[in-house]
């Protein structure tokens, strides 16, 4: 099934409720998908973007005249695989969807309504929904950032931005790129805009490497990771990139945009060390201090989550991926930020335990293949708790940003306004700077600022508390005029005409 624009599908494809909706056409989602419709299922495939592949298989639009578009990826092949197994299905693929909420159906045997405005940015001329008996949620995730003094120069992007720009436009985001953060993003992101043809003076990790050895039975049961980290090195090498471990960048200089960084070696809790900065001349800056699962649809709906080793929150899932909430699954990033491998095996547990649950055949979900992906999946989430355990972020980077330094760059709040939000004013939680500061309130909502406001509102020492895992009745911003054009039933409201979201209160239990 070829990629399509949205403005191509028919409304046919809106009217009967579907056996499954799957949200996200990423790696999860597409194995999701496909698995179920190879058992039966009639399936909706809902994605914002133009193209599938999520953000792990970006690719240049065919327009650029790429030649070998899987040369800027890893496990090509897997994708293909995917790719492959979608065409051959009756999978309704609805590109350029942004879901903004799920609620519960109530007619027609549908057990659920996904709200969606369409069109590349939203702004379609019309709301749609599509119901279903059962959900799949593979919304995947973003990247964490902390501010530090120079961060919103132009220039500075994040690490997945630089290897977004390069898959899906062919373009670096300079000549000479200082790759910065944590987490084992930063490798591969630097091996790619070195084979590109961009110098890259340095990778800056704020942890070390020295966690994972704490495990050797769990790198023991993965070595494929182990094979990517050589592949990563052996680049850097070539290439004379070189690694700083337990470094950060504290400061980018520049006027117009990025002429140098300021790197800093930092303590165990990432606290700069007084008089240990150098200074790299760069002109761009790709910096991420890991991933944050993508769950706002879920805790929308009541779904419990758990803390993550490195601060996040994640969702409660069960041993065939199903959430909290009877009849919705989430499979890849959402529960846990773990690659692709793991994403697609979660996909196909997840398509199997719901075509088991419309059938009505549990055994569907007891059979050699189904245990044979569990191991696979246990396995491979075992070493991303390690992953994440050892990249954590400490809690000393709060004092990175002065009080000068733009936290939430939507409302342009500073981290000056926040510290008086907490010192003045009393507020120690991220909601309450929200409503003194309107820190979080911008386009975003809170997915770049949120992790960094949280920890403020925290104040020094507890650095590493994260966002809460907030329940809101819009995932993506959405015009007003779609809200008031949608009848009480399409909104799935209930008797006082606000969104059904059913389930557990995550003010009651958000962790596990």
């Amino acid at each position: 099934m070829p990629d399509s624009p949205s403005d191509e599908v028919t409304d046919d494809a809106y009217e009967a409720p579907y056996d499954l909706a799957v949200i996200g056409a990423g790696c999860a989602g597409l194995a999701g998908a496909v698995t179920a419709s190879e058992l039966g299922l009639s399936v909706a495939l809902l994605d914002a973007s133009g193209q599938i592949g999520g953000q792990f298989y970006r690719r240049p639009a065919p327009a650029l005249g790429a030649k070998r578009p899987e040369a800027l990826h890893h496990d090509w092949s897997a994708f293909a695989d995917l790719r492959g197994r979608l065409e051959a299905s009756e999978v309704v693929h609805l590109a350029g969807h942004h879901v903004w909420a799920v609620t519960r159906g109530s007619e027609g045997g549908a057990g659920w309504a996904v709200h969606a405005v369409t069109g590349p940015d939203g702004g379609g001329d019309r709301p749609v929904r599509v119901r279903a008996r059962t959900v799949l949620l593979a919304t995947g995730a973003y990247e964490r950032h902390l501010p530090f003094p120079g961060w919103t120069l132009p220039g500075v992007v994040g690490a997945g931005g630089a290897q977004a720009m390069m898959k899906s436009g062919l373009v670096l985001p300079g000549s000479r790129v200082v790759v910065a953060g944590s987490g084992p993003l930063l490798l591969a992101v630097a091996s790619s805009l070195a084979t590109a043809g961009a110098h890259v003076p340095a990778v800056v990790e704020a942890s070390g490497y020295l966690g994972y050895a704490r495990r050797p039975g769990v790198l023991a049961a993965n070595p494929q990771k182990l094979v990517e980290a050589l592949v990563h090195g052996a680049a850097l090498l070539r290439y004379g990139v070189r690694l700083r471990t337990r470094s950060a960048v504290t400061e980018v200089h520049g006027s117009d945009r990025v002429e140098a960084v300021t790197v800093s070696r930092v303590d165990r809790d990432w606290r700069p060390v007084r008089g240990a900065g150098r200074r790299i001349a760069c002109d761009a800056l790709a910096v991420g201090h890991g991933l944050v699962p993508q769950t706002e649809l879920a805790t929308g709906l009541g779904c419990a989550t758990r803390r993550t080793p490195d601060g996040a929150y994640a969702l409660v899932l069960d041993g065939l991926q199903e959430t909290s909430v009877p009849g919705l699954w989430a499979a890849g990033e959402t529960g846990g930020i773990g690659g692709a491998q793991l994403a697609r095996a979660e996909g196909d547990i997840a398509g199997i335990a719901v075509a088991a649950r419309v059938y009505g055949q549990p055994a569907l979900t007891r059979d050699g293949r189904v245990r044979k992906l569990q191991r696979r999946r246990d396995r491979m989430r075992a070493f991303a708790d390690v992953m994440a355990a050892a990249h954590a972020p400490g809690p000393g980077w709060v004092r990175w940003p002065d009080d000068t330094t733009e936290v939430c760059r939507c409302e342009e709040v500073t981290a000056g306004a926040i510290r008086e939000a907490v010192t003045d004013y009393g507020a120690h939680d991220a909601r309450t700077v929200k409503l003194l500061t309107r820190a979080g309130m911008g386009w975003c909502q809170g997915r770049v600022c949120g992790a960094a406001v949280a920890c403020l509102a925290a104040g020094p020492g507890d650095g590493s508390v994260p966002p809460s895992a907030e329940r809101r009745p819009l995932a993506v911003p959405v015009p007003l005029g779609v809200l008031g054009a949608l009848e009480p039933d399409d909104a799935g409201a209930d008797s006082t005409g606000r969104p059904d979201a059913t389930g557990p209160d995550p003010g009651a239990e958000q962790t596990s």
